[in-house]
Parts: C-alpha cells; sequence; structure tokens
C-alpha cells in the first residue's frame, strides 16, 4: 500500500555498511512511496564482486567508477517524475557529496547498528558475495553522518524493517511538507 501523502519528488540513498538492511528498507521504502528503486550492489564490476568475495576489501580507486555508475543511475532516475530509492553503502562523506552531485535534491536514510548486530546479519544470510570478515574493513572506513550532513536521517536497525520503512516514510513526508512550506513562504 502506497503512502497517503506521497511526496511530489523523492530520491533517497538508504545507506550504511553491509548487513544492516540496505535493499529490505530500500525495496520497503520504494514500495510505500510507488517508486523504482536500484541496488547499487548490482552496478558492481565483476573483478569488484571477486574482489569482496575473496574477502579482500575494495579501495577508493575501486569504489569511484562504482560510485559514478550509481550516480549515473541516480540521475537517470531523477529525471523520472517522481524520483527513486537506492541501496548504496556510501560510506564515506565524499562517496555521499559524490552523489549529491548527481542529484542535489537527494537524501540519505543512515542504517546504523551495533557491530555484533552486524556481523550476526551477515553470517545468517546466504547468498551474498560480502562475507562477514570483511565487516571490519567497512567499519573502519565508514564516516559516520553528523549535523553537518542535515540531508541525512539516522535508523536503528534493531528494530523490525516494517518499522524502519513506516518511520522513515514519515519523516520523510514531513521534510517534504517542511520544504513546501519554505518554498511558499
Amino acid at each position: 500500500m502506497q503512502h497517503p501523502e506521497q511526496p511530489q519528488r523523492l530520491s533517497v540513498v538508504v545507506m550504511g555498511v553491509s548487513g544492516t538492511g540496505k535493499s529490505s528498507v530500500a525495496a520497503g521504502l520504494a514500495q510505500l512511496f510507488g517508486l523504482p528503486w536500484v541496488d547499487a550492489d548490482d552496478l558492481h564490476v565483476p573483478e569488484a564482486v571477486a574482489r569482496m568475495r575473496a574477502g579482500l576489501p575494495l579501495s577508493d580507486e575501486d569504489r569511484w567508477p562504482w560510485l559514478d555508475r550509481v550516480g549515473a543511475s541516480l540521475a537517470d532516475c531523477t529525471a523520472a517524475p517522481r524520483g527513486v530509492v537506492v541501496a548504496c553503502s556510501a560510506l564515506r562523506r565524499a562517496y555521499r557529496d559524490r552523489l549529491r552531485s548527481a542529484s542535489p535534491e537527494l537524501q540519505f536514510v543512515f542504517l546504523d547498528g551495533s557491530p555484533a548486530l552486524v556481523r550476526q546479519r551477515m553470517e545468517q544470510r546466504t547468498g551474498h558475495y560480502m562475507p562477514p570478515a570483511l565487516l571490519d574493513s567497512q567499519l573502519k572506513t565508514l564516516e559516520r553522518p553528523d549535523a553537518s550532513e542535515p540531508d541525512v536521517l539516522h535508523a536503528d536497525i534493531a528494530v523490525p524493517v516494517q518499522q524502519i520503512v513506516a518511520d522513515i516514510g514519515a519523516r520523510l513526508v514531513q521534510r517534504s511538507k517542511d520544504a513546501s512550506m519554505k518554498v511558499s513562504a
């Protein structure tokens, strides 16, 4: 069921380390708002996937072309009338800034949780190329969004996905209303 107070346009990146539920939350938000969604994991080149599958972390040199593909996907989808939801780790501020340059009205949802919970989730999932052994390197790379990034909403992954989607959905609607009021004032 779609949200009754649908924002006119909505472009969102659901971000966080591997295992936080980015794909599940992005799919839930996309369904809630009737938007397409993109999993940035699908935009990695085969060589990058092979590196991660082998337990080798990606470098910035590996990530920049991938982020440009994610940004191009955002720009393509943002040109659509209503927007898009993207699941993408976006671990560093520079990565988020790169995505912002592709889609200036972009908003982020940071999925955060304890390393123990994230590790447990990674160990329980099947069929994903990212091994739990890479969690430490992702946590080391992560630059947690702070107040200097006002376009980032934070969500605790200790609550059920449906609750995260409902809470973030309501907060995105409120932000859209607040932005509309500022424009009309």
